[in-house]
């Protein structure tokens, strides 16, 4: 006479923790993630006795020229025939913003004037002239 079983062993994988888990990894990653900063042209800044901070990074685009004349507009390459179009296109889309200028300290003036028409004629008029501090 053959015997049933009273207790069934029950192979399921308990999922009671897993919220738990997922939590605990999306703490890690988000502890341990490294936003990125803007790198744009390698440039050494020009010093300076008094500066400013900017008020507000949110409405801020950077332009970014070297000695050379390379010009790279929120990290992307532009030439100077485009940075009219460029940076009308960024006035459009937010009026309030501010253009950071970081010129390397060796870039011609020339290069900065052409620069600063350009961002005439594109109606950006809030431009902010980036520096390090000086040590006295």
């Amino acid at each position: 006479m053959a015997f049933k079983r009273r207790t069934v062993i029950k192979s399921e994988i308990s999922t009671a923790s897993m919220p738990d888990i997922i939590f605990m990894l999306l703490v890690f990653f988000m502890v341990t993630t490294v936003l990125r900063e803007y790198e744009g042209l390698p440039i050494a800044l020009p010093s300076a006795t008094r500066i400013e901070k900017l008020e507000s990074k949110r409405h801020t685009t950077h332009v970014w020229v070297n000695k050379s004349g390379l010009i790279s507009i929120d990290d992307k390459r532009v030439s100077m025939s485009n940075v009219r179009l460029v940076m009308f296109a960024k006035i459009s889309a937010d009026i309030k913003l501010t253009t950071s200028l970081k010129a390397d300290k060796d870039t011609p003036m020339k290069v900065i004037l052409d620069l600063q028409q350009e961002f005439r004629h594109a109606n950006a008029l809030k431009v902010n002239y980036s520096s390090k501090t000086r040590v006295l």
